[in-house]
C-alpha cells in the first residue's frame, strides 16, 4: 500500500512528532538531526529534507523549507497537515542594532511582514508574533547553554540584495536582525493554532550594508564565528523544544 504522502514536500501526512525545528538549508537539517537519538530521514523532496528522532526523549522533527517565505510557508502548512503542533525556525540572519555581534543568537519576539507571501493571505495590519512560551523557552536554554542572546523583533524582507528600486528601511526602528522566512511561519501558526517561535544566528551585518559601491558582495557567513554560533543555536533550537514538550519554559 502506498504511504499517504502530502502533495508538496511529500512528507508523510501521518506519524511526524508534534515538535519540529525548521531551517532553511537541507545540509543543516542533516547537522541537527544528527544531534538527535536514532535520527531516521523520512523524506527529500525538492528543498523540503525531514528527520524524526528523539532530544533528551523527546520525539522531534527537523526540516528545511529553502529560502524565502513563499517556498518555506509551504512546508509550514503541510507541517501542521501532518499533525506537527511547535514549529521553531532556527536560521541566520543579519544584524540590525548596535552590540549584536556576528555568533549571536537572537530570540524574535515578532516580524515585520514584508516576506513576499503573506501578504497575499491577510491584510498587513495582522501581526506576525511569536508564542510567548516559546520565546521564553528559547530565552531559557540560551542561559543555560552560555550563548550569547538578545531579544527583539526581526525583520523579515523577501530581497536579500538591494536592486534599481529603493527599498523602505526600519533602521533606527529598533529592529535586532533581518531574515527572509520567520514572519511566514509566525502568520501560519496563527491561523492554524500552532505554538511557534525563532532563534537566528547573526551571520553579518544587513544585506543592505554588505555591499560595496560597485555592487560587489562582501557578505561571508561562512566563518569560525558563525560556525560556532550555528553549533550553539541547534542544540538551543533543541533543548527549546525539550521545555515546550514538558512544560518547563518559564
Amino acid at each position: 500500500m502506498t504511504q499517504d504522502l502530502l502533495p508538496v514536500t511529500r512528507i508523510p501526512r501521518t506519524g511526524l512528532p508534534p515538535h519540529a525545528v525548521v531551517v532553511g538549508d537541507p545540509a543543516r537539517a542533516a547537522s541537527v538531526a544528527a544531534l538527535l537519538d536514532g535520527a531516521e530521514e523520512v523524506s527529500y523532496h525538492r528543498e523540503y529534507r525531514v528527520f524524526s528522532g528523539s532530544w533528551k526523549g523527546v520525539p522531534v522533527t527537523v526540516a528545511s523549507h529553502g529560502v524565502g517565505g513563499p517556498g518555506a510557508i509551504l512546508l509550514f502548512q503541510e507541517l501542521a497537515d501532518a499533525g506537527v503542533r511547535v514549529v521553531l525556525r532556527f536560521g541566520t540572519a543579519g544584524s540590525m542594532r548596535p552590540g549584536i555581534a556576528d555568533g549571536d543568537l537572537v530570540v524574535a519576539e515578532a516580524a515585520v511582514r514584508d516576506d513576499g507571501v503573506t501578504q497575499q493571505l491577510l491584510p498587513p495590519e495582522y501581526p506576525a508574533v511569536a508564542a510567548p512560551e516559546a520565546v521564553l523557552a528559547l530565552q531559557r536554554a540560551a542561559r543555560a547553554a552560555g550563548a550569547p542572546h538578545h531579544r527583539g523583533i526581526v525583520w523579515t524582507r523577501a530581497a536579500f540584495q538591494p536592486g534599481l528600486l529603493p527599498l523602505f528601511s526600519y533602521s533606527g526602528a529598533g529592529l535586532a536582525a533581518i531574515e527572509m522566512e520567520l514572519s511566514a511561519l509566525l502568520v501560519t501558526a496563527s491561523l492554524r493554532g500552532l505554538v511557534a517561535g525563532g532563534v537566528l544566528v547573526i551571520d553579518g551585518a544587513s544585506a543592505d550594508e554588505l555591499v560595496e559601491e560597485d555592487g560587489t558582495s562582501v557578505y561571508d557567513p561562512h566563518r569560525e564565528v558563525v560556525a560556532a554560533g550555528v553549533e550553539r543555536g541547534a542544540v538551543v533550537s533543541l533543548e527549546a523544544l525539550r521545555l515546550l514538550a514538558e512544560g518547563n519554559e518559564l
